[in-house]
C-alpha cells in the first residue's frame, strides 16, 4: 500500500491514495488551520470505523443475514501529553435488517475486533476498544 501526502500551505495538506483518491486534511484554526478539510487522528478514527464496518457487513453476509445497513458511531478519547494517542475508543454500531439474531451480530463484531480489522487490531495497542451495538428491524 502507498500514499502520498503534500503539503498546500501553512498546517493543510493533500493526501492521494494509491487507488486515486484524493482528500484535504488540515489542522484546527488554533494550530495554524483553516479548518479546511479533516485532521489527521480524525481520518484515523473515521478509517477504523470503515474498516470494522467493512468486517461487520462482510461477515454478516456470508452467513446469509439479511443485513440492509450498518452504522458505527464512534467515541475516542486521547492522551492529554505528547504523544497524544487514543487511549479509549467506544464503538456502536446499528445494524438494520430483516431477522438478525444478535447473536450473530455479536459474532461478527467479536470477529472484526479480534481477528480481521487491522485498524482497530493496531488502535488496540495503545487504546482501550469497546463495542456494544443495537438491531434494527426493517
Amino acid at each position: 500500500m502507498q500514499a502520498r501526502i503534500k503539503w498546500i500551505e501553512n498546517v493543510s495538506f493533500l493526501a492521494q491514495s494509491e487507488s486515486g483518491h484524493s482528500v484535504l486534511m488540515d489542522g484546527a484554526p488554533a494550530a495554524g488551520g483553516k479548518n479546511l478539510g479533516f485532521r489527521p487522528m480524525e481520518m484515523l478514527l473515521m478509517g477504523t470505523g470503515g474498516c470494522t464496518a467493512f468486517d461487520v457487513i462482510t461477515i454478516l453476509k456470508k452467513s446469509r443475514a439479511d443485513v440492509v445497513d450498518c452504522e458505527v458511531e464512534l467515541q475516542a478519547e486521547r492522551a492529554d501529553t505528547e504523544p497524544k494517542v487514543f487511549t479509549r475508543i467506544h464503538m456502536h454500531f446499528i445494524v438494520k435488517g430483516r431477522a438478525l439474531k444478535a447473536d450473530q451480530v455479536k459474532r461478527a463484531i467479536d470477529l472484526s475486533a479480534e481477528k480481521y480489522c487491522s485498524a482497530s487490531i493496531m488502535l488496540g495497542k495503545t487504546a482501550e476498544i469497546t463495542h456494544d451495538f443495537e438491531i434494527v428491524e426493517v
